[in-house]
């Protein structure tokens, strides 16, 4: 039972860095960066983007492995799981997919371009989905605590 306990913690922790991480971007530092000019704001974005894709690079796969290895080493596979398992891993794969979509589409179109029109409609794509994955991700973890 220690390596089911294991796998969970890490799971949880990988998580919490992924929706906590969109949640303070979207709901505490996007809307504090006003205060900074528009070149300024486009700097921060810079060095948070980087950062958290980062980390977001790390806790995603490992939060899909240890989900799929409680559930196919504790609990024979998910056939054997109950319906909100099966909408959890549902929601972490497209989730996942959104953040693929976020990675390699508008902010690999910000990192690019110089062009502030462009950074901006970068910007409000990220944002956008990154709203979009916020809520998801709430919703996968409802799902995970009500049973």
């Amino acid at each position: 039972m220690t390596a089911f306990l294991v796998l969970k913690a890490i799971h949880l922790l990988c998580v919490v860095a992924w929706v906590g991480g969109m949640a303070f971007a979207y709901l505490v530092l996007r809307p504090s960066l006003v205060v900074l000019e528009p070149a300024q704001r486009m700097l921060v974005h810079t060095a948070v983007f980087g950062r958290f894709f980062r980390i977001v690079w790390h806790v995603m796969p490992l939060s899909i492995f240890t989900g799929l290895a409680m559930i196919l080493i504790f609990q024979g596979g998910m056939r054997f799981v109950s319906p909100r398992v099966h909408a959890m891993m549902g929601l972490g794969l497209i989730m996942s997919a959104v953040y693929l979509y976020i990675y390699f589409g508008p902010y690999k179109r910000f990192r690019r371009t110089t062009d502030k029109a462009s950074m901006l409609s970068s910007l409000d794509s990220i944002r956008k989905m990154i709203g979009v994955n916020l809520i998801l991700g709430i919703v996968t973890i409802v799902i995970g605590v009500v049973s």
